[in-house]
């Protein structure tokens, strides 16, 4: 699959410097992994005990935004990183001292951040961003330049979308090592509610539901094995960091959270009236295969054009992955 809608003056290359704000599990693996790539980078972090993790590690890193901040208003490339609850201020801090740069994020939700950014006056120089990997552990120690090797990484394709910061963006996404996925933000909230937001809340179900009964939970926990680690192991993920992604999705996650409630009722029913859980395993055990079946092609993203941005959502749509930059 090619799109080829003819050439873009000024395509960035992997030379862009890139400025990481936030230097907990995905900001400080992107510090590493684009390191780790050759790419000139530096990084800020609100507390210093991070910074200070950082730097003992050798990479260059500082707790004092407006200074780092200056330094990528040569047309740097910033990604943002921080929690849902700190954007307001950092992309405050982005269109005060760095307004010439060029703007992406690594935040697990799209339309809330893209809001966010239209209120700083940033939209004209961003593109989101979201890397799909990452573990329960948080901080810099957690941090690994192969988190995003071989994953997917999310660049959004709004109709407002400009092309170079859609090309930035993608470039820090190949840089880590994963192969890159554009989207709407619409579309890309709806999905990660059914396989990210929800399944936390699933999982944070599944541990309260083992200790449910007093009387048999210290043996339910002495039993428990791979099954109840592999289903409740984001449930180990900060509360605060759970908070944040699902309720800035929640319109998407309610929906989400219907569905599942509605399979677990109905195979309540099923097993209550005829002794059987049939009919949930089976087409979940089919959804399953559907996962481990899922193939990607990969294609040439062309960004100049009318519609550009709504090719590449309809080539995403169909398994589309750009793998190289033209």
């Amino acid at each position: 699959m090619e799109l080829n809608c003819g050439n873009l003056d000024d395509v960035p290359t992997s030379d862009t410097p890139v400025c990481v704000l936030g230097l907990g599990l995905i900001g400080g693996s992107v510090l590493r992994a684009l390191t780790r790539a050759g790419r000139a980078t530096y990084g800020w972090n609100r507390s210093q005990a991070g910074v200070d993790a950082a730097a003992a590690d050798g990479f260059d890193t500082s707790s004092d935004l407006a200074a780092t901040l200056a330094r990528a208003d040569e047309g740097h490339v910033v990604l943002v990183a921080v929690p849902v609850p700190a954007l307001d201020s950092v992309l405050a801090s982005v269109a005060d001292h760095a307004p010439h740069a060029w703007l992406t994020d690594a935040v697990s939700v799209k339309a809330h951040v893209a809001k966010r950014v239209a209120a700083a006056g940033l939209t004209s120089r961003y593109a989101g961003g979201h890397p799909m990997a990452g573990t329960a552990q948080s901080g810099w120690s957690a941090t690994d330049a192969e988190l995003f090797d071989g994953a997917t990484w999310v660049v959004v394709a709004d109709d407002a979308t400009p092309a170079r910061a859609w090309l930035e963006a993608a470039s820090v996404g190949l840089d880590c090592g994963a192969a890159v996925v554009p989207a709407g933000s619409a579309e890309h909230d709806a999905a990660v509610a059914r396989i990210s937001h929800s399944v936390h809340m699933v999982a944070e179900a599944a541990a309260v539901t083992a200790e449910a009964d007093p009387a048999a939970s210290r043996l339910a926990l002495s039993l428990a094995a791979s099954s109840f680690r592999d289903v409740t192991r984001v449930a180990g993920t900060p509360p605060s960091l759970v908070r944040a992604m699902c309720e800035s999705n929640r319109d998407a996650l309610l929906h989400a959270l219907d569905d599942t409630i509605a399979e677990l009722s109905a195979v309540r029913g099923e097993l209550a009236e005829h002794g059987t859980v049939a009919g949930l395993v089976e087409r979940g055990h089919s959804a399953r295969r559907d996962y481990d079946a899922v193939t990607r092609t990969p294609f040439t993203p062309a960004l100049d054009g009318a519609g550009w941005q709504r090719a590449l959502r309809e080539a995403g749509h169909a398994g589309g992955v750009v793998t190289e930059l033209p």
